[in-house]
This record gives C-alpha cells, sequence and structure tokens, in this order.
C-alpha cells in the first residue's frame, strides 16, 4: 500500500502541468501505464493556440471555437480559457519552453483550420507535444515521484463515496493498492478504439471505463473528431500528416489532381476537421485515392522535419509533392462531466486533460485547443488543491462487493472491435449500423466482474468494449448530425431538438444494467 497527497494517473501535459505546480510540501506521485513519455501528448506535433497577435483577439479565438464545436459547447467554459490562453502560453514561453520564434525572438505564429488568425504556436515545426513535454518533465521537483509500467483498472471507493484510492497491475501481474487525498485521471481518449487512429497505442479508454464503473457522469461521448489526414500506406495509417502543413498551403487533391475542397467549404482545405475528414471518406468510399499537395511549400522538410522523416521511414518520396492521406479517430469531445477545475461528480475524483469533458470543445474541437486547455486545466486543479487542508478520511473501503469474479470471462477481440467501430460508429454512421453494433457489444461480459484475477490484456478489452457501448449509444440518441457525429441517416443539425440537449451516463456501482442514460439540459 502506497499513500501520498496528490496521486495522478497519466503523464500527457495535463498531468505534468499539474504535477510541477502542486506546492512543495506535498507529495505527489505519477503513475502511467507505460513509458513516462508514451502517450498523445508526446505525439502532438499541432501547437497550442492563443491570440497573441497585434491583429487577434481572444474574442475571435473564443468565437472561432464555438463555430468549430457547432456551438454544443460550454460558454462559460470556452470564454475563461480562451481568455487565459495568451497569458498561459506567454508564461510558458518565458518559464523556458522552447517555442519558436521568428527573426525579432517574437513567437512565431502559425494558421490552422477553422482559425480565421494566425494563432498556432509551435515547437520545434511539428514537435510541439514533445518539447513541450520535455519542459514540463525538467520542470518537476523532488516531492513527485513518477512510477512507470502501473495499469491502474479500479477506483477506490469509501463508504462515503469519496474516491480515495486506486488498485493497479504490475507487468508480473501483482496488485498494489494507492492512496491520496486528491487522485487524478489524466489518462487521454480512447482512440485505439478505432482501425485507424493517430493516438498512441496506450490510448485505449481506461479513464473513463474506470470513472464510469465508479459511477461518475460521462457526457458527450458520441462526439469523436476524425482527423483528415493520416499518412496512409498499403491500407494502413501510419502517423498523422499535421494539419499546419495545410496552413502552410498543402491542397488535398484526388488520384487525377482535382481539388477535393474546392466549393465544398468557404475556408477550402482549412474548414473545419469534421467537413475535411466527410469529405475524404466521400472519395476514398468511392474508390478515389486522396494526397496532400505539398508541392508548393517551400524547404518542406525543414519546416516538418517529423513528418518528412516518417514519410521516409513509409516509402514516400517528397520529391514528388504528394503524401497520401486517410481519415481516422484523433480526439474525444465526450469524457468524464468535470468543471474547469477537473472536479467530477465523485468526491476526491478528479480528470483533467482528454479524458475530461469541459465542455471546451462542444461537438468538435478547434485544433490546437487540446493542449491548451490541458494546461489550464493543470493549473486550475493545482491552485484548487494547494488551497487544500489535509483531508479527513473514512478508510472503510467499497471493494465491488456486488460484483462476481467468475472464469472464462466472454470479451471481444480487439481487432474485431476496431474494425466494427470503424465501419459502424465511425466517421459516417446510420441507426441500422448503430443497433448492429450496439447487439453485437452487448453479447460480451464488460461490467459485473472484478477484474483482480484478470490480464491487463483482458482488463483493456472489457474497457474498450465499454467505451464502444457508450459512444454507440450516445450515437444511436443523437438524431441529427453535429460536428463530429455525422448520421447520413439524419444529415442536417437539429438545433431546436438537440442544441442544448447532452446525453449523460452514470452507473450506479452494484447496478446490472448496461447503461443508465440521464438527458440533461445545459
Amino acid at each position: 500500500m502506497t499513500y501520498t497527497d496528490v496521486l495522478i494517473i497519466g503523464s500527457g501535459v495535463a498531468a505534468l502541468q499539474l504535477a510541477r505546480l502542486i506546492r512543495q510540501e506535498k507529495n505527489v506521485r505519477v503513475l502511467t501505464k507505460s513509458n513516462i513519455k508514451n502517450a498523445n501528448s508526446y505525439l502532438a506535433q499541432g501547437g497550442i493556440a492563443a491570440a497573441l497577435s497585434s491583429e487577434d483577439h481572444p474574442e475571435k479565438h473564443a468565437a472561432d471555437t464555438l463555430e468549430a464545436g457547432r456551438y454544443q459547447n460550454e460558454v462559460s467554459a470556452v470564454y475563461q480559457i480562451i481568455h487565459e490562453a495568451p497569458h498561459l502560453i506567454q508564461r510558458l514561453a518565458d518559464e523556458g519552453c522552447a517555442f519558436d520564434r521568428d527573426g525579432e525572438k517574437r513567437l512565431l505564429l502559425g494558421l490552422e483550420g477553422a482559425h480565421c488568425e494566425k494563432r498556432i504556436i509551435h515547437g520545434g515545426g511539428d514537435a510541439t507535444g514533445k518539447h513541450m513535454v520535455d519542459f514540463l518533465l525538467s520542470q518537476l521537483r523532488s516531492n513527485v515521484a513518477t512510477e512507470e509500467d502501473v495499469f491502474v483498472y479500479e477506483i477506490l471507493l469509501d463508504a462515503k463515496g469519496q474516491c480515495i484510492g486506486v488498485k493497479g497491475k504490475a507487468p508480473d501481474g501483482s496488485i498494489h493498492t494507492y492512496y491520496a487525498d486528491h487522485i487524478v485521471l489524466a489518462t487521454g481518449g480512447c482512440g485505439q478504439l478505432y482501425t485507424y487512429s493517430s493516438n498512441a497505442k496506450t490510448v485505449t479508454g481506461d479513464g473513463i471505463a474506470m470513472a464510469y464503473l465508479a459511477g461518475a457522469e460521462i457526457i458527450d461521448m458520441e462526439f469523436i473528431q476524425f482527423h483528415p489526414t493520416l499518412l496512409y500506406v498499403n491500407g494502413e495509417t501510419r502517423g498523422l500528416i499535421s494539419e499546419a502543413v495545410r496552413g502552410e498551403g498543402g491542397i488535398l487533391i484526388n488520384q487525377y489532381g482535382h481539388p477535393i475542397m474546392a466549393g465544398v467549404h468557404p475556408y477550402k482545405d482549412l474548414a473545419p476537421r469534421h467537413v475535411v475528414a466527410q469529405t475524404i471518406y466521400d472519395y476514398l468510399h468511392n474508390e478515389d485515392d486522396v494526397f496532400l499537395d505539398i508541392s508548393m511549400i517551400k524547404d518542406f522538410e525543414g519546416r516538418f522535419p517529423s513528418i518528412s522523416a516518417m514519410c521516409k521511414a513509409n516509402g514516400i518520396q517528397l520529391e514528388y509533392g504528394k503524401i497520401p492521406v486517410a481519415p481516422g479517430s484523433h480526439f474525444l469531445m465526450g469524457g468524464v462531466k468535470t468543471d474547469l477545475a477537473g472536479r467530477t461528480s465523485i468526491p476526491g475524483l478528479y480528470v483533467i486533460g482528454e479524458a475530461a469533458c469541459t465542455g471546451l470543445h462542444g461537438a468538435n474541437r478547434l485544433a490546437s485547443n487540446s493542449l491548451l486547455e490541458g494546461i489550464y486545466q493543470g493549473k486550475a486543479l493545482a491552485e484548487h488543491i494547494n488551497a487544500q487542508q489535509r483531508l479527513q478520511r473514512d478508510q472503510q473501503i467499497v471493494m465491488n462487493a456486488n460484483f462476481t469474479t467468475m472464469s472464462g470471462l466472454n470479451l471481444p477481440d480487439i481487432t474485431q472491435l476496431q474494425n466494427s467501430m470503424m465501419e459502424r460508429v465511425g466517421i459516417v454512421r446510420t441507426k441500422t449500423l448503430l443497433e448492429q453494433q450496439l447487439s453485437w457489444i452487448r453479447q460480451f461480459d464488460l461490467e459485473q466482474k472484478s477484474f483482480d484475477s484478470y490480464s491487463t490484456k483482458d482488463i483493456t478489452k472489457a474497457f474498450m468494449g465499454i467505451l464502444s457501448g457508450l459512444i454507440t449509444q450516445s450515437a444511436l440518441e443523437r438524431t441529427e448530425s453535429r460536428g463530429g457525429h455525422f448520421r447520413s441517416d439524419y444529415p442536417l443539425e437539429d438545433d431546436q431538438a438537440w442544441l442544448k440537449k447532452r446525453i449523460l451516463y452514470q452507473r450506479k456501482r452494484g447496478e446490472q444494467s448496461e447503461y443508465t442514460k440521464i438527458a440533461v439540459a445545459t
């Protein structure tokens, strides 16, 4: 048994921002299921958005965020985070985070899709996440301990329903318990639920599944952002081609050289991601290959060194000026319902980063707002925790008393799950396909077991199945198209019926039903 003041599960920018800002007299432990740098944050090519230029203003940034999110956003969250963005980014830069600068040493600002002004700050051209994670790690003090290769799989509650700890498995299968005054999930989204994804292999929705099983409120799960441009070679996606490439002038074309975004949206290739992803999907569905034409970008290899290396490693000859692309799962707009400081419906449990749903992103995330949200939430939660006194907790633990452990757990095959999610709950959805997927998912044993005696591989299958069910059920409930959720049988937005309606799920511990749905108005 290990006790600490603050326990953080995950190691992305939200987690590390929180860890570095906790007062030094408080002990902090960071647990991660793999290597501490094996996370989506470290892979992030795109930048971080803030209205820093004289031509820009947070009001413009907020308007772009609301437009991209199709007004499903929590407006107060949008304005709070966006207005603080310039200060947050400038502070990181002043503290030494290696953002790119121009010849006059000012922060270099780029353009990305659905932004009306240049406001994207990058690090190392297309290695922003790496630069930010390396900086935040360098800032950790002696009160922060890190522990790798711990697969956290259960949230522990006391008799009053407060979160007091977690259980995790070591590589040898041994179970360890960790207790803390403040338990923070910063486990990321669930991109690996789909065949094609930009996400790290570790991003399987663990934190959201655990929070759901513990009874936390889960919201907006139907809104999945598919990044339009993943490198596509021999029927497989091999990595992300940053939206910044299109911001520098890259144009999407089909195999005959026709610009596919012409006439589709006023922003053309810089249209919101769901518009671009759906357009590419339509071409690929009709067996028409799609390429990103980079021939007009000067010194592409110097501007995008990481992307260039990835392309070359996969046999792409950049001198021809065309990169084959396809859309893939990229970001979850929904997640555990939280406030801006990460507080959930369970006392003592906090969720920050992509696993959380603050309402900033609405139905579709505006490019480069995710790193911003993580940095903001990490700071806000640190301020909250730093103001708290040592808590007195009831140490009587609720240990899944209503569950039984059974042998022969019936779980989905991961590849089959990924393929079925891509086909039925992917970029284009219909009632028939969603009902097929829900029926398929419900045949498995996902929620009614204690997982103590099962391998991390089997627990991962169960968690992925739970998330698949939540996404599919939410997509079935929303009978309109909005942002990252597109129903070809309901292709239009229905503001009157859905603008303020959100589907929230909450599971009561010990309850045997599949999902408890609560329709809420916000």
